[in-house]
């Protein structure tokens, strides 16, 4: 057996089970190998049905007869029920709330069951509720070893260890995982793996062996040998993303990029004209841009801001400085800016923005998106905006005519092409690194500036981990004369009186938000359905029975751009009282006259997204509300709820975030490709910090990494799999 072997070539696997894996995505032995337990449980004993005892754990094989549904005699709970038989006896089997087993399975199938024998017989049979079971081809004899310990050489004698279990998909289960690895680590298969981390690193934190880890974290004795494991794999990804972070440092430090000489001074000519006073925070990110602009080699920056902190503001002076300046050489001409949000909503409003900015100015402005392009200002109606094909657009970024061009990820296709691109600036989009800016800019044109920009609260550890390769400037002010949003958490018996304070704020001519967690209701006949409010039935219900003297509409991701747009504009101009909305409006929707907001089902949400959406409605001086309805009358949920009452800013709200929900639960964790492990040292600051100074140390030695290839590998199939 070879890690790079394919699963379905080294396991008998079903149909179910070949999509399952595929869902999981894992293609290779190396794959199951390192699909991590999220947790341990005892060992069960197995046992024929003749030896079941009350409360005892067992492990039993048999045949599945008298499948079937139904409903608990009180509360009417949904069930699948059956009966398993072997040669000595039979057992009844019952499954609360997930009746759809009864038909995964058939009559007569061998299976493995794995539970607790109930304290009460069913009848004259003993009863097991809520089993793991797992189709098998044979029933083994007992006494058969049944451990991962089971012929690997590293294990001691003695006890038994402790019983992994795994993350499951449909088809596949924590069992197929035991055993797939079981049979991975007897085939010696662990003999042929080289440890890409520098052993000296290993001994420095007392951290495993490559080999040592595997088999703790898949069969430990101890709990503490799981935890050592996990601590090593924790820092393995933490580390192997610095030495990425820190190899493009370097290697941007190594690019050619327009200097810019625009002094602060002529830009403050430009800022003084914004309707309202820059916050010294905003002063001072533009001084440290300006600073940057003016090296020889690339800007990488990271602008976080909380919501409402007035990142455009801070954006658009950036702006200003490049395109003052001509490319190298030449005495005219402008250099361009690429300005990339995230939505076509987003994208539409800072076009209007920067319309406001440089109307009057004769700057072109352009905007690019899937589904219509525009360009500022009209031959005809020079104080307006003009829609223009998409090609004719193209055509005038290319000569350099257009030298700011707001626009979706449509700007980095290949149809778009600029003539001389200074400065990129992303909004929101955490993954745009050396390599876009590059597919950005013409062949052999210096590489753009990059000021990525967040309203997104991020742990310190995160920054420090994602962000290794940006330098960080934190706007930590807001304008003056902005009130604190009231907040109030809202349990089921309290909506009509906030439904009545909604009504009287609309109609003193405020409007609202009310987001909720899915765009159509549940098919509740589906495999893990789970009932939340939808955008669709809330806004019927809101026309019908809470607001019918009010205008309602709804928006999401399933409508044409076109309509999304058309909603928008509708609410931005009063004609709607109350938008009902999925989080599609979390990121930069401003509409100032919008001062109350619901957000339904608030414990489906991370602590950092609740505040983001609170923050649509933190866009003026008038008094703002939010509204968060939770049904969950869990005390811990209500508990983590209340934080968003307390909590300062963002940036306070996302460490409470990582330490109430954990890691795993942070909002957007998934988007930076950092497994569950991976983010469990993000957590742990001290280790995020040493994982960055190894990181830096080698790369300052070994930018190619050439006496490490193992770990130059490493590097290079992480390079494949992120957006980076």
């Amino acid at each position: 057996m070879n890690l790079t072997d394919k699963v379905e070539d080294t396991f008998r696997l079903l149909s179910p089970q070949k999509k399952a894996l595929a869902k999981l995505g894992i293609e290779t032995v190396a794959d199951v190998l390192f699909h991590f337990p999220h947790r341990y449980g005892e060992n069960f004993e197995q046992a024929t049905i003749a030896e079941l005892d009350f409360g005892k754990k067992v492990t039993i094989y048999g045949r599945l007869k008298s499948l079937d549904t139904g409903k608990t005699f009180r509360g009417r709970r949904p069930i699948a029920k059956a009966t398993i038989s072997d040669d000595n006896g039979s057992a009844k089997l019952i499954w609360f709330s997930q009746p759809y087993i009864a038909k995964m399975f058939h009559e007569g199938e061998l299976v493995r069951i794995e539970g607790t024998v109930s304290k009460k017989k069913s009848g004259d049979l003993f009863s097991i509720p809520n089993p793991q079971i797992e189709r098998v081809q044979n029933i083994p004899e007992i006494g058969e070893k049944n451990s991962l310990f089971s012929n690997v050489s590293t294990a001691e004698s003695g006890a038994l260890p402790l019983h992994p279990i795994y993350s499951e998909s449909h088809g596949i289960t924590s069992n197929w995982f035991f055993h797939a690895v079981s049979k991975i680590l007897k085939s010696g298969v662990l003999e042929k793996i080289k440890d890409p981390i520098p052993p000296e690193i290993l001994q420095k934190y007392n951290l495993p062996s490559l080999k040592t880890s595997l088999i703790w974290i898949h069969a430990p004795k101890r709990l503490a040998d799981a935890i050592s494991a996990r601590k090593r794999f924790a820092f393995e990804e933490i580390f192997y993303i610095q030495l990425q972070k820190q190899k493009q440092r370097t290697e941007i430090k190594k690019s050619k990029a327009f200097k810019i000489p625009t002094g602060a001074d002529e830009v403050k000519t430009f800022t003084d004209k914004y309707p309202f006073d820059l916050t010294s925070a905003q002063e001072k990110a533009i001084a440290t841009i300006l600073a940057d602009l003016k090296r020889d080699f690339p800007m990488s920056r990271l602008l976080e801001g909380d919501v409402g902190s007035g990142k455009t503001a801070v954006a658009a002076a950036a702006v200003y400085a490049v395109i003052k300046c001509a490319p190298k050489g030449r005495s005219s001409g402008r250099l361009q800016v690429a300005y990339m949000v995230p939505t076509e909503i987003l994208a539409k409003q800072h076009f209007e923005n920067f319309v406001r900015y440089f109307v009057g100015s004769g700057i072109q402005v352009g905007l690019i998106t899937g589904s219509a392009c525009y360009k500022f200002p009209s031959k005809i109606k020079p104080r307006e905006a003009t829609k223009i094909s998409r090609s004719q657009l193209a055509k005038w970024v290319e000569n350099g005519e257009i030298p700011i061009v707001v626009g979706t990820h449509a700007l980095i296709s290949k149809s778009v092409k600029f003539k001389h691109l200074g400065l990129v600036i992303i909004d929101e989009q955490h993954r745009f690194g050396t390599r876009q800016r590059k597919n950005l800019a013409q062949k052999d044109e210096a590489t753009p500036h990059l000021l990525s920009m967040t309203a997104t609260p991020i742990p310190r550890t995160l920054s420090l981990t994602v962000y290794g390769d940006l330098d960080l400037t934190l706007l930590d002010q807001m304008p003056a004369g902005r009130k604190p949003i009231i907040t109030e958490i809202v349990l089921p018996n309290e909506r009509e009186k906030v439904y009545q304070k909604i009504h009287k704020e609309i109609k003193s001519g405020r409007q609202a938000f009310i987001i909720c967690p899915r765009i159509e209701e549940p098919d509740s006949t589906k495999i893990g359905a789970l009932y939340a409010k939808s955008v669709k039935a809330e806004a019927k219900r809101l026309r019908e029975k809470v607001f019918p003297d009010l205008e309602i509409a709804e928006i999401h991701g399933k409508m044409k751009p076109a309509d999304k747009e058309k909603v928008m504009k509708d609410f931005e101009n009063g004609e709607i009282d109350v938008l009902v909305s999925t989080s599609v409006v979390e990121v930069g929707v401003n509409v100032p006259n919008a001062t109350i907001i619901v957000i339904e089902g608030a414990e489906r949400f991370g602590l950092a997204q609740l505040h983001q959406l609170r923050g649509r409605v933190w866009r003026s001086n008038y008094q703002s509300y939010c509204f968060i309805f939770t049904d969950s009358p869990k005390p811990d949920s209500i508990k983590r709820l209340r934080a968003i009452q307390t909590a300062k800013n963002g940036f306070e709200l996302a460490e409470l975030d990582l330490q109430i929900r954990g890691a795993g639960e942070l909002t957007g964790a998934k988007q930076w490709g950092i497994s569950d492990v991976g983010m469990e040292a993000i957590k742990n600051v001290k280790m995020v910090e040493a994982a960055q100074k190894e990181a830096q140390e080698i790369i300052e030695k070994d930018p190619e990494l050439k006496s490490a290839p193992e770990l130059a590998k490493e590097i290079s199939e992480r390079d494949k799999i992120h957006f980076e």
